[in-house]
């Protein structure tokens, strides 16, 4: 029998040496978006296609805005109030897991740093840690029964990122924007703005097996938060006519194998780059933006870094119709992991808390976030406990944490779950990542059950064999 051989790009009679591969032709072309449209094209090759898919039930949200703080932040220093902590502050307690090991430790109870007071009419109690998000308490449903599998800062950061602990997987970004698809072909449809990467690099926003289109593209504050976006000198019109040439090579391509429906989709990959030079600069420059809402950031004009540049950025990016879009506030160092002090939290949310709020207020404001969900999560806790008397610090602690959940179909000024009266386990209604993971994908009209792809002769899913929807948060 006989084998198809490959075919032979055909060049020459458009002008192209034949001694350069198309794909070399392709990095080369159109002033550097080229290159941008040579990786979407390779990615619709492998069935990537981007555009809007069938849901498997009505959502209640069409986007997610993911708050990711790095490092571990104390569930008991912020939204999980523990009067009897504060009270029996280094007594001595017994505990059966410290740090992922099993036996029986003797450890002391350790106060939090801050005081917790009620917000909003809901009356939900935060810690001075976060008073302005304690402002906007009504529009937050928190989980104070958070758990995960694992006490380091890698896997942990995995899991939550990739519902998986042990190995990278596709990550809850790609498999949202894999499940839904985009809005807008000019713009990608899983962002992540992050000043450096979190434990586990960038994998936490990598594609793995799913189609390499639907991995997160990272955007870095500063003067130039995105590399190779701008043609590198030349002039629109030269540009326009170069992709015209590329799209008369791919129409030839394309008439001789009809039978191969994915080169449609590499030929609008194009101008879908073109797209991108022209509509992500824009989307990130927010100096048309009004002296009132810099403020409710809390940003100087001009200023194109802190995580109140970050937040304006995903509000601008949600109205132009990204689905995803990952905020990391801190890289692998120099974040919430307080073993020596806990008073390193303070900066850490000072840097965090009002552009958050005024995150949640300016979605709301605009009557976005009805349908915008926006996650805050951390990898895991910290023990309401240390082996030593009057430490300052805290260690790991995977077996309860706190997160939560605003907008999207969710109820605001709410409390689920709980732990017990020192914030070691939790008591009632427990929420895996593998729940919240199914609930997330719930919200935005996704089965987490039927969301597969399959790979190695097996079908994967975000949430392994695992994951319950908590539907008792939604309005």
């Amino acid at each position: 029998m006989a084998t198809r051989q490959p075919s032979v790009p055909r060049f020459a009679s458009l002008g192209a040496p034949p001694a350069v591969s198309r794909r070399e032709w392709l990095e080369r072309a159109a002033g550097g978006c080229g290159a941008i449209a040579l990786h979407a094209l390779l990615a619709e090759e492998l069935g990537g296609a981007v555009a809007n898919r069938q849901l498997h039930h009505s959502p209640r949200a069409k986007r997610l805005i993911f708050l990711f703080m790095t490092g571990g932040v104390s569930h008991v220093d912020s939204f999980d109030p523990k009067p009897k902590l504060f009270a029996d502050h280094n007594q001595t307690i017994s505990v059966d897991n410290f740090q992922g090991k099993l036996g029986e430790f003797k450890m002391h109870l350790k106060a939090p740093s801050w005081l917790f007071r009620p917000g909003g009419q809901s009356g939900i109690e935060v810690s001075d840690l976060f008073p302005n998000m304690r402002s906007v308490v009504d529009d937050l449903c928190v989980i104070r029964s958070m758990t995960t599998d694992h006490t380091n800062h890698y896997e942990s950061t995995l899991g939550m990122h990739c519902g998986s602990w042990t190995f990278a997987r596709p990550c809850l970004g790609s498999w949202i924007s894999y499940g839904l698809g985009t809005e807008n072909h000019n713009m990608p449809s899983f962002m992540v703005i992050a000043p450096q990467p979190p434990y586990a690099g960038a994998q936490t926003w990598g594609s793995d097996f799913l189609p390499a289109a639907h991995q997160g593209v990272h955007i870095t504050p500063g003067d130039n938060p995105v590399a190779d976006i701008r043609p590198r000198g030349i002039q629109p019109e030269l540009q326009r006519l170069e992709l015209d040439l590329l799209q008369r090579a791919n129409r030839r391509h394309l008439s001789e194998r009809s039978a191969e429906p994915a080169l449609e989709a590499r030929i609008q990959s194009f101008e879908t780059a073109f797209g991108m030079q022209r509509e992500v600069p824009e989307a990130l420059d927010i100096a048309q933006e009004t002296a009132d809402t810099l403020k409710l950031y809390g940003l100087a004009p001009g200023q194109t870094t802190g995580f109140g540049w970050q937040c304006l950025v995903a509000r601008r990016l949600v109205e132009r119709g990204v689905r995803f879009i990952e905020l990391i506030d801190v890289g692998s160092a120099n974040n919430w992991d307080a073993h020596g002090d806990m008073a390193t939290h303070a900066p850490l949310a000072k840097n965090v808390d009002r552009p958050i709020a005024g995150l949640i207020a300016d979605l709301k404001q605009r009557g976005l976030l009805d349908d915008t969900l926006v996650v805050w999560a951390t990898e895991f806790g910290r023990t309401p406990y240390n082996s030593a008397k009057d430490a300052k610090g805290r260690e790991h602690h995977h077996q309860a944490f706190s997160c939560w959940l605003a907008g999207g179909g969710v109820q605001g000024g709410i409390v689920h779950g709980a732990t017990d009266d020192y914030g070691v386990a939790v008591t009632e209604g427990g929420v895996h990542v593998h729940d919240l993971h199914a609930t997330i994908l719930h919200l935005l009209g996704l089965d987490h059950e039927r969301l597969t792809f399959r790979h190695a002769g097996r079908d994967y899913r975000l949430t392994d064999v695992a994951g319950k929807v908590v539907h008792s948060i939604f309005t």
